[in-house]
Formats: structure tokens, sequence, C-alpha cells
């Protein structure tokens, strides 16, 4: 029986249906914890592949791996469930099956356990390396989007962490540590930062009074503006027009 045969059969849980094979096989596949190799797909260090592979195979014991037949359907579970998982990150049956190959070529990884263990720990490795990717993609987007909300919204006095990580559907938390990871400064840091790089356009290019233009940027108060403008640029508003050659 081809090996897709043996996948499709698996995949829709009918046991029940492949092949006459011994009781305890059936068994001992029906014992592998699929649920334990997609929480470590999902949150695991790739360091540790080799490592939490050897866990699942301890688990149905390494003595029973010596039967081919159970060694097939163990690597059939485990290749189904990295397939499955790597669907959601957008990896195409042609990219996964260029790199692993497709149901039915995998079958010279079984040849040995050793081999087999070699096979699946370097395909767990890789789908953590691709969530990982998958998941800068992701930051990297919400990192724009929060950033495009902020270029809109910086003027206004209600603009804070919070409706940001709103806007961008993130928890503050959560939203706190992806966007300093991700923008390389906190929010304040890089909300102030936004705020005072226009202040120093309408400083230089504008007639405005210093307390017009705090205004104009979101500060409420223009002394406090004074204040954050000197600590982010070594001087006050007006010594920066006077540097500027521009006429309070």
């Amino acid at each position: 029986m081809r090996l897709t045969a043996i996948i499709g059969m698996v995949e829709m849980n009918s046991i029940e249906h492949l092949p006459d094979i011994k009781k305890e096989c059936l068994n001992d596949v029906q014992k592998i914890d699929t649920e334990k190799l997609d929480v470590f797909l999902r949150s695991g260090n790739k360091d540790n592949c080799r490592e939490v592979l050897s866990s699942f195979f301890e688990d149905v014991g390494y003595d029973r791996l010596e039967s081919l037949m159970l060694r097939l359907y163990i690597i059939m579970d485990i290749y189904i469930c990295a397939r499955s998982y790597t669907k959601e990150l957008c990896i195409s049956n042609e990219e996964f099956i260029k790199r692993f190959g497709s149901v039915d070529d995998i079958a010279v990884n079984l040849a040995t356990l050793m081999s087999a263990e070699d096979y699946f720990s370097n395909m767990l490795e890789q789908c953590i390396i691709w969530r990982m990717e998958f998941s800068r993609k992701g930051s990297n987007n919400m990192i724009k989007k929060a950033k495009e909300y902020i270029a809109k919204n910086y003027n206004c006095y209600e603009i804070s962490l919070i409706s940001v990580a709103d806007a961008v559907n993130l928890s503050p938390t959560y939203f706190s540590f992806i966007f300093k990871k991700y923008a390389g400064k906190n929010f304040v840091d890089y909300l102030a930062q936004v705020r005072l790089d226009k202040a120093k356009e309408l400083l230089c290019c504008s007639s405005m009074q210093v307390s017009e233009i705090a205004y104009k940027v979101g500060f409420k108060d223009y002394r406090y503006f004074g204040q954050i403008f000197k600590k982010y640029t070594g001087k006050t508003p007006r010594e920066f027009k006077c540097c500027n050659n521009v006429k309070l």
C-alpha cells in the first residue's frame, strides 16, 4: 500500500480501516501524544528539537520502535502534525515537499530509528524557524500599522499606549513589549520623538509661537513641552530656533 493511502486514512482518524497489523502496534499508535508535539511546534525552542523528539519516542518505547511498521505509523503522525501546523504559517505544499519530500518519499528516512530521528529533528527545527519568520513578519506589520496610527494622531492629547494598542488589536502589555522589541524604543520615547520632529519643522519653517507649536504637536502644557524638547535635543525650543537662524 502506498504511503499516501496510509496517510489519508490516518488523517481521517480511521485506524480501524488500516491493514491488519499486530494489536499491540495499534495500541501504541493510539498512545502517541500529538498534542504535546503541537504545543512544542507553537511555543518551543528550536535548540530543543532532538530532546523533545527523543522524549516523544521514549513515550512509545524505543524497543517497540524497532518495528518498521510501528515506526511508519509514528512517522506519519509526526509528518501530518508538522504539515498541518505549517499550513497555518502559510507554507505551501510545494515548499514543504521541496524540503522534506512527499509522504511517498520519506520511506528512505525510516531505514533505521536513528535516520528517522535525524530526519524529524530537522523537520521540527525548520517548522520553528518558519514560525519565527512568520511571527516576525506579523510583528513588523503590526509595528507599521501602529506607526501609521501615531503619524495620523500624534497631535491628539488623548493618544496613549492603550489607545494605540487597541487600534492594532493587542493588549497594552503585549503591544508595549513588541513595540520596543521591533521599533527599537519604547512607545513613550517614540511618540515624543514624532512630536518633537514635527515641532522642529514648525520652529524652523513657521512664525508660530513656542506655545502654539506645543499645542499643535499634542502637548497640553507648553512648559512641559519645553522640558521634553530640551531632554531630547539638548536645547530649549528658543535655543533651537536661534541655532537655525529663525526669527523669534
